[in-house]
């Protein structure tokens, strides 16, 4: 479907399935007859990108005002169908975009010049490796500036105004700098169906001085352009699919396992489309949970090598033929590099490449129309699935918790599982709670995010900020450890300001322990923080908000049944108070796998 910025019945994504957005090739600019003529006073730059904003399904804006971008946040403030949400500094507001465009498929921030830009860049960069589009708006020098060879604050104290846009462009996949208004039309749209496009980043810098200005061009509304999704080559299909159903109709035992790229691919449903269609077992790669439907019938878990969802790796690495749709092979992903896999028995299925073993690759072959027309050529075949069938034990509950006896992480989760239904989402920090929310069994419709491939600690604050802010139909559970809540707590206070319902499982251990499980010091202890009482400052009587202590099982039960109930209108904060050293299993052997592999001696000379 083509989707047209302008148009009044622009589809909205839901749950981070950007695939009404989905776009490739822009058409020609060209005039609507029907556009109508805008005041002035709407005819500005400053408004024209905050009516693109809104056509493309972005409605909250997260920015930290300075003096540069005034003008331009006093332009998305008048703009009817668009918030500004004010963060408490930029590195938040990139994460909370992260999060948001995660939930609707597209995500805006805006900041001020080099000091706003360049403290917002590492949101940015998890964003870009994540294959989130977000647009990243700084208010930039006045035009009058550029050429001047004079010096200007927030800057390194040099007349060179590139330092910002120069570190912006190896993590944005588009860069405008808009310094006069003839050409800041077409600046703007190119950037914003670029973002959409590639599904990555876009940095929009705006003088200063030009924001309010109207122009013949922003004059007329709307002015439509169409995003035309991509077409795979007939021919390249064709030969792919059929050398895929060839190699897998051959097989024994065949698997599939989804992978990460599924969302940039806009392929989840296609993928579902062949689960249904060919009987094998599913799986997940960790970065992938919750864009496959876990409580479909052949869903065996969490394909994460040696720290698998029980019995899963033994299907998945026994088996003859493997078909991956959307992998990321990193070290994190791979365990640090231990996974028993054979290239000669997998396919791997990128968003716009097919690979089958040693053999053929097949460029220009779409992974969302791959996937259909290949579940049209295979046999169905069960044999892994009653294999799985035949070995798997089912879990076991954690031991009982005596009377007041200190609160267990598997506890915890136990009790988070039954919290869970379709109205809800799960955001999992960076640290050992990407490890206890894998072993979380989705319900369908249930949201679940986290940064594994970048994996910055301190993202989940800001990135339940901004997906909370996009799915107002979800309440968010966010899991998050000490060390990380450190980074970035201060947007507790935003959270406050839009009225959300959150819950926060604060776990408090005392420090770093996921990289304890890699490489263990006296850097991995934190100064310990009464974290209650710091939300409670933070709440200052003002908004929603209830917080608690949790020590043991009794007061956890207490907890929850406060939050999901009387409280189930504030933002609450539960802290959990646990060992040190209680950890997941699956983080002490993936820990020691990662130490090994980052600890690989130089390869001789």
């Amino acid at each position: 479907m083509d989707f047209k910025v302008g148009s009044l019945d622009t589809p909205k994504p839901n749950n981070g399935d950007m695939s009404s957005l989905s776009t490739t090739q822009v058409s020609t600019l060209k005039a609507s007859p029907s556009s109508t003529q805008l005041c002035s006073a709407e005819a500005t730059l400053g408004r024209h990108l905050a009516r693109r904003l809104v056509q493309v399904g972005v409605s909250d804006v997260f920015a930290v005002p300075g003096d540069f971008n005034l003008t331009l946040l006093d332009d998305l403030i008048a703009e009817p169908g668009l918030k500004l949400v004010g963060c408490c500094n930029e590195l938040n507001a990139g994460y909370a975009a992260d999060g948001y465009a995660r939930s609707r498929g597209v995500g805006a921030c805006a900041v001020t010049f080099t000091v706003g830009g360049l403290s917002i860049l590492n949101a940015i960069a998890g964003a870009y490796s994540e294959n989130l589009p977000i647009i990243c708006i700084v208010g930039g020098p006045n035009s009058n500036d550029y050429g001047t060879n004079r010096i200007l604050h927030h800057t390194i104290g040099l007349p060179d105004f590139s330092q910002e846009l120069r570190c912006f462009q190896t993590v944005t996949c588009y860069q405008a700098i808009v310094n006069n208004l003839e050409d800041a039309h077409e600046q703007i749209d190119t950037a914003i169906s670029t973002a959409l496009k590639e599904s990555k980043p876009v940095y929009i810098s705006v003088s200063c001085n030009l924001s309010a200005i109207p122009h013949p061009t922003f004059s007329r509304e709307p002015v439509p352009f169409c995003l035309a999704p991509r077409l795979s080559n007939s021919l390249g299909l064709e030969a792919a699919v059929e050398a895929a159903a060839e190699f897998l109709n051959k097989a024994v035992k065949p698997v599939m396992v989804a992978g990460p790229k599924l969302r940039v691919a806009k392929a989840c449903e296609a993928f579902l489309e062949l689960a249904d269609a060919c009987g094998y077992p599913v799986a997940v790669m960790p970065s992938a949970k919750g864009l496959m439907k876990e409580t479909h019938p052949h869903f065996i878990g969490t394909y994460w090598g040696a720290v698998s969802t029980a019995f899963c790796a033994e299907i998945v690495e026994s088996a003859d033929a493997y078909i991956f749709a959307g992998p990321i092979f990193n070290d994190y992903s791979s365990v640090g590099y231990s996974l028993l896999l054979k290239k000669e028995k997998a396919i791997i299925v990128q968003p716009d490449r097919v690979v089958i073993a040693n053999g053929p690759a097949f460029g220009c072959v779409l992974m969302k129309e791959f996937l259909p027309a290949l579940a049209k050529k295979l046999k169905r075949n069960t044999t892994a699935y009653e294999n799985y069938h035949r070995i798997y034990v089912p879990e076991g509950q954690p031991p009982r918790c005596d009377p007041k006896e200190p609160l267990r992480v598997n506890i915890l989760f136990k009790h988070i599982q039954k919290m869970l239904s379709g109205d809800s989402a799960v955001i999992a920090e960076t640290g050992d709670s990407w490890f206890n929310c894998q072993k979380l069994k989705l319900p369908e419709g249930c949201g679940y995010e986290f940064q594994m491939q970048y994996g910055s600690i301190g993202w989940s604050v800001g990135a339940t900020l901004g997906y909370a802010q996009a799915a107002k139909d979800k309440r968010v559970i966010a899991c998050i450890g000490d060390g990380s809540f450190q980074v970035t707590a201060q947007d507790i206070s935003t959270m406050l300001r839009c009225e959300q319902n959150t819950i926060i499982f604060l776990i408090n251990n005392g420090g770093y322990t996921i990289e304890v499980e890699i490489h263990d010091g006296p850097y991995n202890v934190i100064k310990n923080w009464n974290y209650t009482a710091l939300v409670d400052a933070i709440h200052n009587g003002d908004g929603k908000c209830w917080t608690t202590k949790v020590q043991c099982e009794e007061e956890l039960v207490e907890a929850i049944e406060t939050a999901t109930e009387a409280k189930k209108d504030c933002l609450c904060f539960i802290e959990i108070i646990v060992h040190k050293d209680d950890t997941s299993k699956e983080l002490l052997e993936w820990g020691s796998r990662v130490s090994s592999a980052n600890s690989r001696p130089p390869n001789p000379q």
